[in-house]
């Protein structure tokens, strides 16, 4: 299947992530924190990641203009994953330059799915390029 980072640095949210994703057959790679997660994106570009916009290191809108910068990046999927209220998410994620949100806490039985259609999107635009 794909390859998931997950940029999270609460340690609950990312086991739960991880255990329903791995159960999906996917591969997760774990940073508990933004400069980490710059470092494992770099070594490794995901078929998409995961971010959690409230990390103690560097922001959520830093972090994903970084991501954004970087040439081999620009057209990952990069989705938000907050606990922020929906409304709330949804606005700063798209300032921020996400593809879309996925609020916490996660609804396990849509979650997998919800991962799922961002990494479809990104196959799906690669045939049409």
């Amino acid at each position: 299947m794909s390859c998931i980072l997950i940029i999270e640095d609460n340690p609950q949210n990312a086991r739960m992530a991880t255990k329903l994703l791995q159960h999906a057959g996917h591969e997760v790679m774990i940073a508990d924190d933004g400069e980490q997660g710059i470092m494992k994106v770099m070594e490794r570009v995901p078929d998409a990641v995961l971010v959690d916009l409230g990390l103690p290191d560097i922001d959520g809108q830093t972090l994903v203009a970084m991501m954004r910068q970087q040439p081999d990046l620009c057209r990952l999927p990069i989705i938000a994953f907050t606990a922020w209220p929906e409304a709330t998410a949804v606005e700063m994620a798209r300032a921020y330059g996400c593809d879309g949100v996925i609020i916490k806490p996660i609804d396990t039985r849509t979650f997998v799915s919800q991962v799922n259609r961002y990494i479809t999107s990104k196959t799906d635009s690669k045939d049409e390029a």
